[in-house]
């Protein structure tokens, strides 16, 4: 691959371990220039549309950061087809490629949700692959009856509040071309699975797959990562991203939480204060501590990792070369 001008090389080291990933680091600009034609075909009404009110992306984060990176998955989707077409002529029979599998990890409140939006929707616009699916980890939680018969309700999000085995049936499934995979449904209303709705995916030609902890190498034989052809890290230092937690939460308390059909409605007449206490606390007690235990040490895995900034603006992108 040749050098990119002003791009650096660095070694990072993550997940406790002697384990080490080497990235090639590079500023806004530079990744930018990496966009080459790619067109934007988004306009600022799909963004709006697309982005959460508390996490900004506008036009020109699109195209410094989310073109370069669509170019790039492009070029990796189009090789993938080629080698499969390789192993085809190798066995004799033809087959339908295998969708394309992009996992999306990083912290909660880290902007996870509205980049694979985002990204969905830029996918979705090339005509290489038009179908683009879209699901989230939080649909293979276990239900909250679950959760509380296991004790687990304080440490969702953590690996072992999720239906695992479903999680990686629904990838083997997925990856294998199946014609039909149901995935379940998570409410972010009522902080549970939505009982007999589901989420049914066709032969994407693309699945983007987001979650807090999907890159993780848990003590199995199959993991999930076993079926990603792909992995995005969204990362920032963890002062912004408690930030962003807090003001997410005070952010809802006068939105979504104000429903009764909200779990979290007796929080709704909290005063600000109140309501920062409370949220810090819930940080400090669960989504910090999944972020320090279960999250971080993933990022190495990742082929890309970008970096945000305090005011959510990626800075920097690194690039996995091993």
């Amino acid at each position: 691959m040749a050098e990119t001008p002003g791009a650096t090389t660095r070694l990072l080291s993550g997940g406790g371990e002697a384990e080490a990933s080497v990235y090639r680091i590079f500023s806004r600009p530079e990744w930018a220039e990496l966009r080459a034609n790619t067109p934007l075909l988004l306009g600022e009404a799909d963004l709006t549309a697309l982005r959460s009110l508390h996490e900004p992306v506008g036009l020109d984060e699109v195209a410094d950061i989310y073109l370069p990176l669509t170019r790039l998955l492009n070029l990796h989707v189009n090789a993938a087809r080629q080698l499969n077409q390789v192993t085809d002529s190798f066995l004799g029979r033809p087959a339908p490629a295998p969708p394309y599998i992009v996992a999306v990890a990083g912290s909660v409140a880290v902007g996870k949700s509205t980049f694979a939006r985002v990204l969905q929707a830029l996918m979705a616009r090339w005509p290489d692959h038009p179908r683009v699916a879209l699901v989230t980890t939080d649909g293979f939680l276990h239900p909250n009856r679950v959760l509380q018969a296991r004790g687990l309700m304080a440490r969702k999000g953590f690996p072992e509040s999720y239906d695992l085995r479903r999680m990686i049936r629904f990838l083997a499934s997925v990856k294998s071309g199946a014609a039909r995979v149901e995935a379940p449904v998570y409410s972010h209303m009522s902080y549970d699975i939505v009982p007999g709705e589901t989420l049914v995916v066709e032969q994407p030609d693309v699945l983007i797959f987001e979650g807090l902890n999907v890159l993780q190498a848990a003590p199995a034989t199959v993991v999930a990562s076993d079926f990603f052809d792909f992995s995005v890290y969204i990362d920032a230092d963890e002062t912004d991203i408690a930030r962003w937690y807090l003001d997410r939460f005070l952010w809802l308390k006068r939105t979504a939480f104000q429903s009764p059909q909200s779990f979290f409605h007796h929080y709704k007449d909290l005063p600000d204060d109140a309501a920062r206490e409370t949220g810090a606390e819930i940080w400090h007690a669960i989504n910090q501590r999944n972020l320090h235990e279960n999250i971080s040490p993933t990022r190495p895995r990742a082929r890309v990792v970008l970096r945000k900034a305090a005011n959510h603006a990626v800075r920097e992108v690194w690039l996995r070369q091993v």
